[in-house]
């Protein structure tokens, strides 16, 4: 892309802990590619579009609408003659459902049979309700286009432009290109899934894999660690091991460990327990209507229900499901030597 390239205009809606990295990692890249960039935002809370706009006065501009984010993008695309992109990041389904379907003011509102927009929901929901707004949108302005994209990687991933989008498309769409050039801006990888609601199907089944992850790291950490071995020590072992995963090398739940880890900053940031809960909740869902068998699904939907649940873990980093399950959160070596020595059979 040359710096002569002033095609791009942005609208972002939802700037919560996911939302406003993702913004402030594309102004800070994509500027430096192309001139004349305009990325319009809106949050229901007003400081992150206010706090965004600070940091990038000649970039970002803070609506107080969806309907102005997307509206005012309109306007400067038409002059530019080329479409639009609107990025969506919302927590739920219902929250989707309202920002792009409300007939007052969400963003089908702004839209008609002339309308030319590229729609890009970040968001981790059911595949139904995408599909819903998929084929809303298709029937309202048919030469617009709607993409489900849920992102992996968390919020340190988003803050450090290392997020993973997950393309619900096929590697042969006619706008990749253009797709790939602002992805890139925010993430490290972006893959197409195959088609409509793959993407959310893709992330549903990460999550479930993650979730499942973390839940066994927990307890196998913890059970290392009462037997009398350094947690660092039992990391190294697994990172060493069969049992190497991304929960223990990067996130590890006992803290300390991964000192950039929401476990050593008292499970703050991150990704939500009560998140996890809703991801687990739809994979096991999705898993259920296509008859996928998964026998750890249920138990491991019940340790996050209880864990979203519990005073001291409810409103944190979900790899809490460690403090959760009773592990020590503080080592000391001769607390495993004082434990009753292992019998032989």
């Amino acid at each position: 892309m040359t710096s002569t390239d002033d095609r791009h205009t942005i609208a972002f809606i939802g700037l919560g802990a996911m939302g406003r990295p993702m913004v402030a990692n594309l102004a800070t890249n994509l500027v430096p590619r192309c001139t004349g960039v305009a990325i319009r935002v809106y949050d229901i809370a007003d400081g992150p579009g206010q706090e965004l706009q600070e940091l990038f006065p000649h970039v970002v501009q803070k609506t107080d609408s969806i309907r102005a984010a997307v509206s005012d993008a309109v306007r400067l695309a038409s002059l530019l003659l080329h479409k639009t992109v609107v990025f969506t990041m919302l927590p739920e389904s219902a929250h989707v459902r309202s920002v792009y379907l409300d007939p007052h003011g969400g963003i089908i509102s702004t839209l008609g049979q002339d309308s030319a927009k590229i729609l890009v929901d970040c968001s981790t929901i059911d595949t139904a309700t995408s599909l819903h707004v998929k084929s809303e949108v298709a029937r309202i302005a048919p030469r617009s286009f709607f993409y489900d994209c849920p992102v992996s990687g968390g919020v340190l991933g988003a803050a450090q432009g290392t997020i993973a989008f997950f393309m619900g498309c096929s590697s042969s769409d006619p706008n990749l290109p253009r797709l790939h050039e602002l992805l890139d801006c925010m993430g490290s990888k972006a893959i197409p899934c195959g088609g409509p609601s793959l993407g959310l199907a893709a992330k549903l089944s990460n999550n479930y894999l993650s979730g499942i992850i973390t839940i066994a790291a927990s307890e196998a950490m913890d059970m290392g660690m009462r037997a009398g071995i350094d947690p660092a020590t039992l990391a190294s072992v697994f990172a060493s091991g069969t049992a190497q995963n991304r929960q223990c090398d990067v996130f590890n739940p006992v803290p300390n460990v991964c000192p950039q880890a929401p476990s050593s900053k008292g499970y703050r940031g991150g990704f939500r327990v009560e998140l996890m809960k809703k991801d687990m909740g739809l994979a096991v869902d999705m898993a259920r209507r296509i008859g996928a068998k998964n026998v750890l699904g249920v138990s491991g939907l019940g340790v996050y229900a209880a864990a979203s649940a519990a005073e001291d873990c409810k409103g944190l980093d979900s790899r809490v499901v460690y403090r959760y399950l009773g592990g020590k959160e503080s080592f000391n070596s001769v607390d495993g030597a004082r434990a009753e020595p292992v019998k032989e059979i």
